[in-house]
């Protein structure tokens, strides 16, 4: 879908959901009345990208026909895992939402052999937005390398040398990375670091030849000439680099990746409760600032009915099982 489209989609399924909520609002009385707080609880500390999206969103349920207030509360820790756990057993009256990355529901399940929850702990709302990775490579890397192909061939004959950072061990940019070596017959060593960021200076300083990362990651570091992005995930290219071409255009075979941000509710939570929970959410996504902040980020904003992300859910769990299996990667190796 074209993004001028999408975006149309969203402020639709915004204005609908707006109108929802408010006869939502005139049945309070036999759904529930309005909340005096719901917190938005996130597996990462402020000033992250999952933060920043849950503050955004939180000021647009203040005062709604949902909630009269609401708070973003940090659990950081574990990768994300401690607060998806913290929803076993939490307040199932819309009191309490989860926001979280993808990659602790359709992944963590997949390479942690003990794991304090599994995906059926919560249950779906909506999701929020969806973003893309990319393959960035710096200065420790000749500037005649414009493309994937490219840099994996000189990876091949500069082996000591063909090495590629990722925001954390485990997370989809470090098997994309693994992916990209394996469908050129390259072993590409993977070093993990805390975040996108700190991978970023490492490879603008020259200490590292690639980075695997979302989009958003990688565009403030794209002005200065030295961060050279080559190829990105997406099945068509990214409205953010244009210019920029897929690993399928080219030539890399089913290397089609994305991941989203998705809003739960406790397993067990009553389905009046969550459709109230999903048409106030999907106001908020509407809202113009929101949408224009979160570009800004990389970050494309949908949102969808609770069955659309349970789909999502189930369907990306299942693709990744195979792909785990084959990198041979354990959290607990």
């Amino acid at each position: 879908m074209p993004h001028h489209s999408r975006r149309q989609f969203v402020r639709a399924s915004a204005a609908a959901a707006a109108l929802a909520a408010l006869v939502a609002g005139g049945r309070a009385g036999a759904q529930g009345t309005t909340l005096e707080t719901t917190r938005i609880v996130t597996g990462f500390p402020p000033g992250g990208t999952s933060d920043t999206l849950c503050r955004r969103v939180a000021e647009g349920l203040r005062g709604s026909a949902f909630a009269k207030s609401a708070l973003v509360e940090n659990k950081a820790g574990a990768g994300g895992q401690i607060a998806v756990q913290s929803m076993k057993g939490a307040a199932t009256d819309g009191s309490v939402i989860l926001q979280t990355p993808a990659s602790m529901l359709m992944i963590y399940p997949h390479i942690y052999k003990k794991l304090a929850y599994t995906p059926a702990d919560v249950t779906a709302v909506t999701l929020a937005s969806e973003f893309e990775f990319g393959l960035t490579v710096g200065p420790a890397v000749p500037a005649t390398i414009k493309t994937v192909p490219e840099f994996l061939a000189w990876c091949k004959a500069n082996p000591t040398q063909a090495n590629f950072g990722s925001p954390a061990a485990g997370s989809v940019p470090h098997f994309i990375g693994v992916l990209l070596g394996q469908s050129a017959g390259v072993e590409m060593k993977h070093v993990p670091y805390r975040g996108s960021q700190p991978a970023m200076q490492d490879l603008l300083g020259g200490q590292l030849q690639a980075v695997s990362s979302p989009i958003g990651d990688a565009l403030p570091h794209l002005s200065g000439g030295k961060a050279r992005l080559i190829g990105v995930s997406g099945a068509k290219r990214s409205r953010f680099v244009p210019d920029v071409a897929t690993y399928t255009e080219q030539g890399l075979k089913d290397m089609v990746f994305s991941e989203w941000f998705g809003f739960f509710v406790p397993a067990g939570t009553e389905a009046p409760v969550v459709m109230r929970a999903n048409q106030a959410l999907r106001a908020a996504l509407g809202a113009k600032d929101i949408i224009d902040g979160l570009a800004v980020m990389g970050l494309e904003t949908i949102s969808s009915t609770p069955e659309q992300l349970a789909t999502r859910l189930k369907s990306d769990l299942e693709r990744w099982g195979p792909i785990v299996r084959k990198i041979g990667f354990t959290a607990d190796s």
